[in-house]
């Protein structure tokens, strides 16, 4: 029977031949909902995963069961809790800049097998991050880490370089019916 994650780890394939760059990016529901499941998937092969949410913080549902797999699964916020509208403040883009500092040290380290970027996509549009440094991380990509970018708004210059683009669109939502964020589905 496993017991740890080195034991599964020393048991299972935990590399592939090759990482690719992945974005989940439009208006529609599901981006960050569809990278999480990729993390739990990859962890369930025993790989290491690390998510940097952007924007993002606080205690969500699927952050509070990550936290049960964080053998598995490290997640940082990089955010303030809210979701961004007008101008972004000075706090929005020290901790976006806070984020892409800690990013390209786990990038650079091999540590994880995958990497996903929740919401960076968004942090380029409101630019709190430029598309430069986004596009750089993928230039400093071990061949054998997947790299996933989430968020609307996606930068053309990032979805020209990824080899994956999936655009989540609403068809219809029940937002519009004034339908709040319900515990466990959307938040």
């Amino acid at each position: 029977m496993t017991n740890s994650p080195s034991d599964f780890i020393n048991d299972h394939r935990t590399s592939f031949e090759k990482g690719y760059v992945q974005v989940y990016t439009g208006d529609g529901k599901g981006k960050t909902t569809a990278a999480i499941g990729l993390a739990i998937r990859a962890a369930g092969a025993g790989f290491r995963v690390f998510i940097a949410q952007f924007i993002k913080s606080g205690q969500y549902s699927e952050i509070k069961m990550l936290d049960q797999l964080k053998e598995w699964i490290t997640c940082r916020q990089y955010g303030r809790g809210c979701w961004i509208r007008g101008k972004p403040s000075p706090e929005d883009a020290a901790a976006a800049h806070e984020g892409l500092v800690d990013v390209r040290n786990v990038i650079a380290s091999g540590t994880y097998q995958i990497v996903i970027l929740d919401e960076i996509n968004v942090a380029t549009w409101f630019n709190i991050l430029t598309i430069d440094d986004v596009l750089g991380l993928i230039d400093i990509k071990p061949e054998r880490m997947e790299l996933v970018f989430t968020g609307r708004k996606a930068d053309p210059k990032l979805l020209e370089r990824a080899d994956l683009v999936t655009e989540m669109r609403e068809i219809k939502h029940y937002y519009q019916q004034g339908v709040i964020a319900r515990t466990g589905i959307e938040s």
